[in-house]
C-alpha cells in the first residue's frame, strides 16, 4: 500500500438539507423557493402561474382575520356500494391531508360581509364530488338562506366520484335545487372556478352562480380535451377549455388574479346583498 491515500470527495450536499426546498414552474421553467411561493399565495412570481391551492390556505386569503368558523366538520363517506378498498383509501387520504372530504366548509367575513363559504380541496380524491361533498356544500346553503348570508363555493374538481355511483351524481340536482332556494330568498351566489374544474361539479353549481369568476387560464371543462377530440373527431380550437376561452363564450363573467379575489368578492357581495 501506498504512503499517500487519495482524499475522498466531498460532497456539496449537506445531509441535512431538505430537497423540496425550490419547485419549477409547469409555465415558465423558473425554480421558485417554495417559502417565496407561499407568500405570494402560491402563484408564480415570474409568470404568475397560479399552483393548486390547499382549501384551508385558501380560506385563509380570503376570510377576514379570526371570522372563519368551519360547519359539518364531522362528515365522513361511507362505502355504499362497497367498492373495492373504498374504504382504505379513504382513510390513507385523511391522514396525508389532513381533511375528511374534498370541501371544507363554513362561516365567514368578507371585507365585513357574512357569507358561508365551501371550498373544494384537489388534494382529496382529486376533489371529487361524493355524497358527503354534496351534503356539506347543501347544509353550509341552508345555512346561509337561515342566517341572511351569501354564498361562496370554489371548486375544484375532477367531477362525480365514480366509487359512489348514482349517489355521487345525485348531489348534482341536491346542491342546484338548495341554491335556487337561495336565490327566491333574494340573497347572492359567487362561484369562483379554479384549476380544474371538470365534470359533475362544471355542469352542476359551479357555473350556475349569479357571478361566475375564474383564475387565469385554469382548466373549466365538462370532459379532457382528448376524450372530446376522439369524440368529435375535430381539431380543438386554440386555448380550448381555459378560462380565457370561457370568457370569451360567455359562460364566466370575470377572470381573477388570486391576490386579488378577496377584494372583488368583498366588492361583489357588498353590491349583491340585500339592504
Amino acid at each position: 500500500m501506498g504512503i499517500f491515500e487519495r482524499p475522498k470527495l466531498r460532497s456539496n450536499k449537506k445531509k441535512d438539507m431538505p430537497n423540496d426546498l425550490w419547485i419549477k414552474c409547469p409555465e415558465c421553467s423558473s425554480m421558485i423557493h417554495t417559502l417565496d411561493l407561499k407568500q405570494n399565495d402560491q402563484v408564480c412570481t415570474h409568470c404568475e402561474h397560479h399552483f393548486l391551492l390547499g382549501s384551508r390556505e385558501r380560506i385563509a386569503s380570503i376570510a377576514d382575520a379570526g371570522s372563519f368558523e368551519e360547519t359539518d366538520a364531522g362528515l365522513f363517506s361511507k362505502n355504499p356500494l362497497n367498492f373495492h378498498k373504498y374504504e382504505e383509501k379513504i382513510e390513507m387520504l385523511r391522514k396525508k391531508t389532513e381533511l375528511n372530504d374534498a370541501v371544507v366548509t363554513g362561516r365567514l367575513t368578507v371585507d365585513g360581509n357574512p357569507a358561508m363559504i365551501a371550498v373544494m380541496d384537489f388534494k382529496f380524491f382529486a376533489g371529487s364530488m361524493g355524497s358527503v361533498v354534496g351534503e356539506k356544500i347543501t347544509r353550509a346553503i341552508e345555512t346561509a338562506i337561515k342566517e341572511k348570508r351569501g354564498m361562496i363555493i370554489v371548486s375544484s374538481s375532477s367531477g362525480a366520484r365514480m366509487q359512489e355511483g348514482m349517489l355521487s351524481l345525485m348531489q348534482m340536482a341536491k346542491t342546484c335545487a338548495a341554491l335556487a332556494r337561495l336565490s327566491e330568498h333574494s340573497l347572492p351566489y359567487i362561484s369562483l372556478l379554479t384549476h380544474p374544474t371538470t365534470g359533475g361539479v362544471t355542469a352542476s353549481y359551479a357555473t350556475i352562480g349569479d357571478i361566475n369568476l375564474a383564475e387565469p387560464k385554469c382548466m373549466i371543462g365538462f370532459a379532457g380535451p382528448r376524450v372530446v377530440k376522439e369524440t368529435t373527431h375535430q381539431d380543438l380550437p386554440p386555448g380550448f377549455q381555459t378560462a380565457e376561452f370561457m370568457l370569451e363564450h360567455g359562460l364566466i363573467d370575470a377572470i381573477v388574479r388570486r391576490q386579488d379575489v378577496k377584494k372583488k368578492l368583498g366588492q361583489l357581495l357588498s353590491y349583491m346583498m340585500p339592504q
